[in-house]
């Protein structure tokens, strides 16, 4: 497609500006922008409104509108969320080492930005904010693709991001937003080797798939979230239940929302009916297996596939595994690598519970809901990895940055 064609030759070109320019002017921008959004509630909630309306119109409901919608105080948490990674140490120019030779060259390795990075997304405005904050303080040009639901609330958003880089005297293109929300433009992204360096798919499990089979770009892949709770036998039950609620229903419709539940075997009468009345109560149901469903009257069958799948509402599955090794088997085979957590007393399990589970986020003792750039520090993240190369976890700034070795020599030749 000629537009994204023209968005990557513009966003090439804006990366050799923004590259450069040092830590005071890269917050500057972001200080402003931070000052700007506040400033403009009511235009980016007027923005949000026809998104909404249009949400109702396509049918769109549960956990996508929750995502969709903005409000004052959203905003405002997407503002400090910016002036955070504001406050956050530049990691460009870093260097990492420095070593002199045996014939005298001093070879040193440095972070530098990775230059044009591509987002696809679906229906969180929020991203818009979150990938233009850490691209500008990284260096890094970014080109986004959102749905059609959240469209006007991100023209909106990234709007405000070009009007404070043009009034500071700088080149706009350093964000860009893909005003075709077809298929056939994230379709032309994927394949937009020359100018995009990367490409980050945020969303659910059918566009991540899409783009990691179809891209001929370099992929990080992130998001999709079988997040478990395992009560151990040793577990402080009260501690269990307010973790397990909390982990389920704080916001269901995000990929760090625990999916499923499981039960050592040895407190399993006196933990599910605690735990699954406080589901219940909570507005959650639970697909049990038949120990659960023999002791939660309201609870349904579990199947096969409940043990895999990522409901993103108010679901849950639940399971009494024998031991502290079938669960970790069991998240190992059904998980997908995003956030696990353990309830437990006995240091050891914790211990085997860390080693053994093959996660991004491991825990002990706390909510699976923490998994977040601005919960770990990072201000926001630019997607939570879920893959091995080259980051895992929430992303923030270090994740978004490569090297560069610079050799300074004193006249040496190869012999």
């Amino acid at each position: 497609m000629k537009e994204i064609i023209e968005i990557g030759k513009k966003a090439k070109q804006a990366s050799y500006e923004l590259a450069h320019l040092d830590t005071g002017a890269k917050d500057k921008i972001l200080e402003g922008v931070a000052e700007k959004l506040v400033a403009s509630t009511g235009a980016i909630l007027k923005a949000n409104s026809k998104d909404l309306i249009q949400a109702e119109e396509m049918g769109l409901k549960g956990a996508i509108v929750e995502r969709l919608t903005l409000n004052p105080g959203r905003i405002e948490g997407i503002a400090e969320g910016l002036l955070q990674i504001v406050g956050l140490e530049d990691p460009i120019g870093e260097v990492l080492e420095m070593k002199k030779r045996p014939n005298g060259l001093m070879i040193g390795k440095k972070r530098v930005p990775l230059g044009v990075v591509g987002v696809i997304y679906e229906s969180r405005p929020n991203v818009t904010a979150d990938v233009g904050g850490l691209c500008i303080k990284t260096g890094n040009v970014c080109v986004l693709r959102g749905g059609k639901e959240a469209f006007h609330s991100n023209l909106a958003i990234v709007n405000i991001f070009r009007e404070v880089i043009q009034s500071l005297g700088y080149n706009p293109d350093m964000i860009q937003l893909v005003t075709n929300t077809t298929r056939e433009s994230a379709n032309a992204l994927m394949k937009l080797n020359q100018y995009l360096d990367i490409l980050i798919p945020r969303g659910g499990a059918g566009l991540i798939q899409a783009v990691v089979e179809n891209s001929t770009v370099p992929v990080i892949e992130t998001g999709v979230g079988n997040c478990h709770v395992f009560v151990d036998d040793s577990a402080d039950l009260e501690m269990a239940t307010r973790i397990v609620v909390n982990a389920k229903t704080h916001r269901p419709g995000v990929c760090n929302a625990a999916e499923s539940l499981l039960i050592h075997k040895d407190i399993a009468d006196t933990a599910i009916p605690l735990i699954g009345k406080a589901l219940v109560d909570a507005g959650v149901e639970v697909r049990g297996d038949k120990k659960v469903c023999s002791l939660v009257k309201e609870a349904i069958p579990a199947t096969e596939e409940d043990w895999g799948t990522e409901y993103l509402d108010y679901i849950m599955s639940a399971k009494v595994v024998d031991s502290l090794e079938e669960a970790v088997s069991h998240i190992n085979n059904y998980g997908s690598s995003h956030s696990e957590s353990i309830v437990t007393k006995n240091y050891d399990h914790a211990q085997f519970f860390l080693d053994r589970v093959d996660a991004a986020a491991v825990y002990v003792n706390a909510s699976t809901r923490f998994t977040d750039g601005f919960e770990f520090g990072y201000g926001a993240e630019i997607g939570i990895s879920t893959q091995k190369l080259h980051a895992r976890g929430p992303m923030g700034l270090k994740e978004l940055t490569t090297t560069k070795y610079v050799i300074y020599g004193n006249g040496q030749v190869r012999g």
